[in-house]
């Protein structure tokens, strides 16, 4: 009925002509749109059985697929926008465009599971062109507007190194607990962790892993560092080690009585996001356990934040003060659902629209700042989205502030995220340093370390390193067998 109506307009003379063609535009637009979501949704489930498989490099990978599926989608949808009878080679290039996008997005940031992805996404355009459904040309076109997406993500979202932060071995060789024996291990039942698993589930595993190794709980009314310090100094008795399953928080607590002690710490990844194990290179309960058993070890600098003459705070990971652990938060709930990025400039908008700056002395100079962040070790890539490190014992903090002071600082910091040009901006300023000196001039003198928001014993810190101050387990890298 359709082709019959818009095939009599046409008889109609020029206004004819023309309601027809906007007509059948319509028709081909709604079509290459429902074209374009149902392709995106087909690659929403292959994103889904990534995740689903619980890996943390398949996630990754999974998220960046996506991202690239939907920057392709909207390059092809644009470029079909602007007269009808160009319509048509876009909409066909849509699908090639989704399917290149998502392939090269995983193989970018995981190869492994791209050798799963690229084969079917080429098997299904291939099918499209035999069909007939698609013009070679279209797909070349497609293709390359895909393989493009993926590598623009990697501007604001870089490529995370497969391999462990460098770290120097231990002067003193870690004991080889066989089957892990002398291990006294911390389990943290607050901390989640896995995603899957309860407390029990992985004691049970780990058990498996390491039958002769002491497992401990806190007991209701018991603290952590209670019981850490208690497992530590057996472990030290027993020339021996201790161990902690939890999150970076957990992780914190136990670093500190390893250090303080002088015994080996072997970090098991229980929390949710485990930001320091997988710098450290545990990426699994498995890793950590084959390490203990072969007596595999780095040793790693250790972040200090200590008020002059009294109490101070370790951090493994970060140290900040102003808006920063609010925005780390926020990131955190979304960009399980829409990936880091998006996750990223969501919460920033949410916590410049709701913060305030934080009036402090850096170094004996007062600045009214958004932000400070401080990282033990220096972070990549630079800019505003610190994700991970290449070294762990290079005896360097890595600073970096968004100065408040700045005109317009709130809208120009979010236009720069946005564009992916803020380490290039005035707003942010950059330094790796060994030392510096803060105080709170204005405002509630509180900071955040490695996740968790604490308020100082007094307004004046000093932030600086202890170098290679503990000894962690880690599984040796293969090309190293000979160290």
């Amino acid at each position: 009925m359709a082709s019959e109506r818009t095939a009599w307009l046409r008889q109609g003379g020029g206004t004819g002509r023309r309601v027809a063609t906007a007509l059948e535009a319509g028709r081909s637009g709604t079509s290459g749109w429902r074209r374009t979501v149902g392709g995106g949704l087909g690659w929403v489930g292959a994103a889904a059985l990534l995740g689903a498989s619980g890996q943390r490099t398949a996630r990754r990978a999974a998220m960046r697929g996506i991202g690239a599926v939907a920057m392709a989608s909207a390059v092809t949808r644009t470029l079909a926008r602007p007269t009808a009878h160009r319509a048509a080679a876009p909409h066909a290039a849509g699908p090639a465009a989704s399917a290149a996008a998502f392939a090269a997005g995983v193989v970018l940031e995981a190869p492994r599971y791209g050798l799963l992805v690229a084969p079917a996404a080429a098997a299904l355009t291939a099918a499209r062109i035999r069909s007939g459904a698609r013009h070679p040309g279209d797909v070349a076109v497609g293709t390359a507007i895909g393989i493009g997406a993926a590598a623009l993500t990697a501007r604001w979202w870089p490529v995370k190194p497969e391999t462990a932060a460098a770290a120097a071995p231990p002067r003193r060789p870690a004991p080889a607990l066989a089957d892990g024996a002398g291990l006294h291990v911390v389990v943290n039942p607050s901390s989640g962790v896995s995603r899957s698993a309860t407390t029990d589930d992985a004691v049970d595993r780990l058990r498996s892993l390491l039958p002769k190794a002491e497992f401990l709980l806190p007991q209701e009314g018991q603290e952590l560092p209670e019981l850490l310090e208690r497992a530590a100094r057996q472990a030290k008795e027993a020339g021996g080690a201790l161990g902690a399953c939890g999150g970076d928080g957990t992780i914190n607590a136990a670093t500190e009585v390893a250090a303080r002690l002088g015994v080996p710490l072997a970090v098991f990844p229980g929390g949710t996001f485990n930001h320091f194990a997988v710098d450290l290179g545990n990426q699994t309960m498995e890793d950590v356990a084959r390490a203990v058993c072969d007596g595999d070890a780095i040793v790693a600098d250790v972040g200090c934040a200590r008020v002059p003459d009294g109490p101070e705070q370790l951090f493994l990971n970060t140290f900040s003060l102003g808006v920063y652990s609010d925005l780390v938060r926020a990131r955190e709930r979304l960009e399980q659902r829409i990936g880091k990025w998006p996750a990223l400039v969501v919460g920033l908008a949410r916590v410049l629209a709701s913060g305030s700056p934080v009036s402090v002395s850096v170094n004996g100079r007062p600045k009214r700042l958004w932000l400070l962040f401080a990282g033990n070790g220096i972070y990549h890539p630079a800019g505003f989205a610190p994700t991970y490190r290449t070294q762990l014992d290079d005896g360097l903090l890595d600073v970096r502030a968004v100065d408040a002071g700045t005109p317009l600082a709130r809208t120009r910091l979010l236009l720069a995220v946005l564009t992916g040009t803020l380490h290039n901006s005035r707003v942010l300023t950059t330094a790796q340093v060994r030392s510096l000196r803060l105080e709170v001039l204005q405002g509630d003198p509180r900071f955040s370390y490695d996740g968790e928001v604490t308020r100082a014993a007094a307004p004046r810190l000093v932030l600086d390193k202890r170098t290679r101050a503990v000894t962690l387990y880690r599984p040796a890298e293969k090309d190293q067998w000979l160290r």
